[in-house]
């Protein structure tokens, strides 16, 4: 990556998991800036970040993603910049093709593909990704991949950091189309809720914040999700085997969206917090695990 990149890493109470993501970024050798923001932390996150040389660790008592991720920012130096979930892993392979991404012309924002690690997880959860991972809007934005790239310019759009509780959908809209890129040759491995009940709380919390910002005025405006009945039925014609599995990602639209409306109505800013995603054995997310497809001619 040469000393061309920033890293900047929120994290809040990831003492169990941001060790493979550092361990896959320091696997190989860089002099990129990696830059971890412990906030609010009652564990032993900051702890374990130190323990990853050049790793530089910042600690705020203040429990606020988008509070770190500016604080991150004033401390980074170099361009691109790479913001970063604790709880996902790449490495730096993978940070050097969303790098070389934004170098195409016009591009100021990039992300990479999604690898959802399924072992151990509930029917129903496989179900719900099972037709979320097929929505047309899923495979072509930047939301819910717990890594967002971006150029001076695309830097610029996000500087200001507002606070909102679907904070990856503010970065994703913050870009036309024709301003980001999905990288097929990147790779991040995410790993969902275990337990149908997590993943509702996921989905309630999304809801939730999709909801305030359509009620924001000086938020980006929300491109059409392309999740309606008629993508469903155009799914289940084409692969009729999915039936059973829509029938869950429509139960849980309806319940997520009822207890959002609900949410929001008493201002209730709540973070549901999914918590089994982050108790899995971290080896099985391991640096080794990590294996970029070659491109395909």
């Amino acid at each position: 990556m040469g000393g061309t990149g920033s890293i900047i890493i929120p994290a809040h109470n990831e003492e169990s998991v941001i060790g493979a993501l550092l361990t896959a970024l320091t696997a190989e050798r860089t002099d990129a800036e990696i830059v971890v923001v412990a906030n609010g932390c009652t564990d032993g996150t900051a702890r374990a970040a130190r323990t990853f040389p050049g790793v530089r660790v910042l600690e705020t008592p203040v429990p606020s993603k988008m509070g770190a991720l500016a604080l991150g920012d004033r401390e980074a130096s170099r361009f691109p910049r790479f913001y970063v979930d604790a709880d996902v892993v790449l490495g730096s392979a993978d940070l050097r093709e969303l790098g070389a991404a934004l170098r195409l012309p016009g591009v100021h924002a990039a992300g990479p593909t999604r690898h959802l690690v399924m072992d151990g997880v509930s029917w129903t959860v496989r179900a719900y990704y099972t037709v979320w991972s097929r929505l047309p809007g899923v495979a072509t934005e930047l939301y819910g991949r717990g890594v967002i790239a971006v150029d001076e310019v695309g830097h610029g759009r996000l500087a200001a950091w507002r606070a909102a509780m679907s904070d990856d959908l503010v970065a994703a809209m913050s870009f036309a189309p024709d301003e980001l890129r999905v990288v097929d040759t990147a790779r991040v491995l995410i790993r969902p809720p275990r337990h149908y009940r997590d993943l509702l709380r996921r989905r309630v919390r999304a809801m939730t914040g999709n909801r305030q910002l359509t009620r924001d005025t000086g938020a980006p405006g929300l491109r059409a999700s392309r999740t309606g009945i008629g993508t469903l039925a155009t799914l289940a014609r084409r692969e009729p085997a999915t039936l059973p599995a829509i029938a869950v990602f429509l139960g849980t639209a309806v319940v997520s969206r009822a207890r959002a409306r609900w949410a929001v109505a008493r201002g209730n800013t709540e973070w549901l917090r999914d918590e089994s995603s982050r108790t899995a054995p971290t080896t099985l997310l391991s640096a080794t695990s990590i294996a970029r497809p070659a491109p395909e001619h």
